[in-house]
């Protein structure tokens, strides 16, 4: 009987309760990015009545950690992949906090931007590493459930911390929002220092001293069998590189999962950055912006659980072209919607149920498209790209309004990302091989 790889042993085996641990911090990790991500939403409208800021430049700033974030995720990306998971995490989350701590300080709108820049920086680093060690702890059975259940963290953190800035806006300025995201994001580094160690997958791969050690420790912790010995390499010494991502056989999926995720999030992050300025605009006050995004990021939380479980049933990219159906329906609706503030909420957490599944769903094809040497890197790359072309919902969304254009045809023109991304998802083919990165739940 041949031993087994520490792959197959983690495939094979029951999630035990350390393994579960390591996962929930990473859905916890998520949903700290998602607040961090949406307090800028939170805060825009009093931002923008303290400093008189139009409409146009507005959408750069709500624009701006999405940028961050791509870049993040492209070069810190493959940094995960050469350094390891968990200190690539560890460093992301310490931009991120000081990001998050120095925007309170800023006095104008090219000091707040230069802040978000850098917390994006931080968010979209962290999010490659942790959709590669999402896909990495977790067994075959549940890999499609996990992933999913990963990312709906991130509208669940931005629904909590929406409960919890619209309590700091009623008591405050829009700094205070800033502040309570530094601290939670800098409460995280010691959790996450001592729930999440280093990944088999990427030990295996580039075998530092002492990896099957390592190894071994990692699956005692996990309660699993231990390895005798390291797996052969496949094919000499693994390096991460963009370039291996972008020469066949994964060239086409890179390139159609980047295209895909790129025009949906583009109009999913219009949708969720405008929402509270659009509600002011109405009549209403910030609160009741922020108690409408707040609907939506639990819609959002709601679409993206559910989505993993009907990706058990039918495949994930099935569950995901499904999603970006609803997701182009519901955006057209909301461009109607009366104003009527429990109408509105009602709407966008439809809306949100299904554009968030959607990008749920992204997550988990970017992680099971990549091979454990070029994960991070892969996924980096599609999250990164897709995030520069995020950072144009909200920016063009702005050039549209101070152009006169009413929410219907905004929404009505930034919608079509998502009628794009359903036929760029069906061109997608992800096949297995021996050493296959999807499982029998996969696409």
């Amino acid at each position: 009987m041949m031993a087994k790889t520490p792959r197959e042993i983690v495939d094979e085996g029951r999630l035990g309760g350390w393994q579960i641990a390591a996962l929930g911090m990473t859905i916890l990790l998520n949903a700290l990015d998602g607040f961090d991500v949406m307090s800028i939403s939170f805060a825009a409208p009093g931002i923008a009545e303290e400093w008189q800021v139009p409409q146009d430049v507005l959408g750069w700033v709500l624009s701006m950690e999405l940028i961050g974030m791509a870049v993040g995720s492209i070069l810190l990306g493959g940094m995960a992949d050469r350094f390891g998971r968990r200190p690539t995490i560890l460093g992301c989350l310490t931009v991120m906090g000081a990001g998050m701590l120095l925007v309170p300080t800023a006095t104008g709108v090219a000091q707040l931007s230069l802040w978000r820049l850098l917390t994006g920086l931080g968010i979209g680093g962290m999010l490659a590493a942790l959709n590669a060690t999402v896909a990495e702890f977790s067994n075959a059975r549940y890999r499609s459930l996990v992933l999913p259940l990963m990312v709906t963290g991130y509208p669940l953190g931005a629904f909590l911390g929406g409960m919890m800035a619209a309590n700091v806006l009623d008591a405050g300025d829009w700094r205070g929002v800033f502040y309570l995201g530094a601290g939670l994001t800098i409460a995280a580094i010691p959790l996450s220092f001592f729930l999440i160690p280093e990944t088999p997958d990427w030990l295996v791969d580039r075998r530092p001293a002492n990896a099957l050690q390592r190894i071994n420790t990692i699956l005692r912790r996990f309660r699993l069998p231990e390895a005798t010995e390291l797996p052969e390499p496949s094919a000499g010494p693994r390096r991460s590189s963009i370039a291996d991502i972008l020469r066949p056989p994964l060239l086409s999926r890179t390139l159609l999962l980047t295209l895909a995720y790129l025009t949906h999030v583009t109009a999913y992050y219009y949708f969720v950055k405008w929402i509270p300025k659009l509600v002011v605009d109405m009549g209403f006050d910030a609160s009741a912006g922020g108690g409408v995004l707040t609907k939506a990021m639990l819609g959002g939380a709601i679409g993206g659980g559910l989505l993993g479980v009907v990706a058990l049933r039918i495949g994930i990219k099935k569950a995901t072209v499904i999603a970006l159906a609803g997701a182009f329906v519901m955006l057209n609706i909301f461009g109607q919607a009366p104003e009527d503030i429990a109408m509105l909420g009602w709407i966008a957490g439809v809306t949100a149920f299904f554009s968030n599944a959607a990008a749920v769903g992204f997550y988990a094809l970017l992680a099971m498209a990549f091979p454990p040497h070029v994960r991070a890197t892969g996924t980096g790359f599609g999250i990164g790209f897709g995030r520069a072309g995020a950072a144009m919902g909200p920016a063009l969304a702005g050039i549209l309004f101070a152009r006169g254009l009413d929410v219907e045809a905004v929404s009505l023109i930034i919608s079509i990302g998502s009628a794009v991304s359903i036929c760029a998802i069906l061109l997608v083919r992800i096949t297995a091989g021996p050493r296959a990165t999807t499982d029998r739940h996969g696409a």
